[in-house]
């Protein structure tokens, strides 16, 4: 709803002012009317654009982050609790909540529900704030008749998402500002330093080791053609991020970050840790078993491991086991799929699949805390090997070229 700032008298004659949110000028002034006070001016308020805003039109609409949603969640179970009507929470909801995106989904979703329709299908009108596994875990609060504590599983669920996101960035981001500086480092010394050496070692008219002849070789291509460098990083970026949006580009993308030395195995049981979770919990909230893995094969956010859960679905569909059909993926540990078994023996497959997360979450918390350490050898070795190159590439030259002057 547009926004009215209003000028007014009060009761004693005072002078008032603000704004309010309605459909139009005359709900404003019934508005004031019923508060007692006498419109004198009432205008459409103009949403002054500053650069913040600028930006975040030019960028395009933003998913809300795992925070808001986490937030949102726990509001949702709070108002629910203490049973304040739907529509009413999403009324203060939509008022405090400051992502754009979100705030929309939210005043369509208030709009539906208004008439009539379930939550669950309103929320799943927005699949950009709202993922399957979300929606799904609504719908059957709704049908259960326990909404509020949906919301509170989904609370958590997404806080221990969050968290483990956030220490994987906390990890990677010390190494990632090391070779940032490595690189701008290794362009400063090609574009400034080696053509001052070269030109040295041109006056001295001497026969230079291989090594300074390939660092002065490749200083001269990036000086000659940075500028078609730069077109061509800025080109191949761009293609990436078309080709990473396709289906195959997506699938294989996912596949290879999987195979990071390192880092990659860390993500892989990172979503194997979500996939465990997000799938007990929607076998605990009543969630056909096949549904569920449909489900968490579109919330896992990796496509390669989301068609290996596909593949568990169709076995499942056509009469295997659980346990058989996630061995047939390799996906899992023995002892991961040794739990699995014993839950389907003993009908306790979303405990013991609760359990079968927990174990990734410590194994992955424990990675996460050794990262750094593990990560620190190889960037000293790529150091050491960087500046050892232009050692030999750049000083012997030097010193055999003071060795003839002493000799002179």
């Amino acid at each position: 709803m547009p926004n009215y700032r209003y000028r007014g008298r009060g009761r004693r004659g005072e002078s008032l002012s603000g704004v309010l949110d309605a459909l139009s000028a005359d709900a404003v002034a019934g508005q004031l009317m019923n508060s007692g006070i006498t419109p004198i001016d009432i205008e459409e308020a103009r949403e002054r654009l500053d650069v913040g805003e600028l930006w975040r039109r030019l960028r395009g609409p933003v998913a809300p982050e795992l925070a808001e949603l986490v937030l949102l969640s726990r509001q949702l179970y709070t108002l629910m609790r203490a049973g304040v009507p739907l529509t009413q929470s999403m009324t203060g909801l939509i008022r405090s909540t400051r992502n754009v995106t979100l705030r929309e989904a939210l005043i369509d979703i208030k709009s539906t529900v208004e008439s009539g329709r379930e939550l669950s299908l309103a929320m799943a009108q927005h699949p950009r704030v709202f993922s399957p596994l979300y929606v799904n875990t609504v719908r059957i609060g709704e049908n259960t008749g326990r909404l509020d504590e949906a919301f509170s599983r989904l609370a958590e669920y997404l806080e221990r998402e969050r968290d483990t996101r956030s220490r994987i960035k906390s990890a990677l981001r010390y190494p990632s500002f090391v070779l940032l500086a490595i690189g701008i480092a290794i362009g400063v010394i090609n574009v400034v330093v080696i053509p001052q050496f070269a030109q040295i070692f041109a006056r001295a008219h001497v026969v230079l080791p291989l090594a300074t002849r390939i660092i002065i070789g490749t200083s001269g291509f990036f000086v000659a053609w940075w500028p078609l460098l730069v077109a061509l990083a800025i080109g191949a970026a761009a293609g990436f991020r078309v080709w990473v949006k396709t289906e195959a580009g997506a699938y294989q993308w996912d596949r290879w970050k999987l195979r990071i030395p390192v880092v990659g195995d860390i993500m892989h049981r990172a979503t194997l840790g979500r996939f465990s979770r997000g799938f007990s919990m929607s076998l605990a909230a009543g969630v056909p078993l096949s549904q569920a893995l449909s489900i968490m094969a579109q919330a896992v956010d990796n496509e390669y491991i989301g068609e290996r859960i596909r593949h568990i679905r169709n076995g499942v569909e056509r009469g295997e086991t659980l346990t058989r059909t996630a061995t047939a993926t390799g996906m899992f540990t023995p002892l991961v799929l040794q739990m699995m078994a014993v839950g389907e023996e003993t009908g306790a497959v979303d405990t013991l699949l609760a359990e079968v997360a927990g174990f990734y979450e410590r194994e992955v918390d424990y990675d996460i805390k050794n990262l750094s350490q593990t990560i620190e050898p190889i960037l000293i070795a790529v150091l050491a090997g960087f500046v050892l190159l232009f050692a030999l590439g750049v000083f012997l030259p030097m010193w055999d070229l003071a060795g003839v002057k002493m000799q002179r």
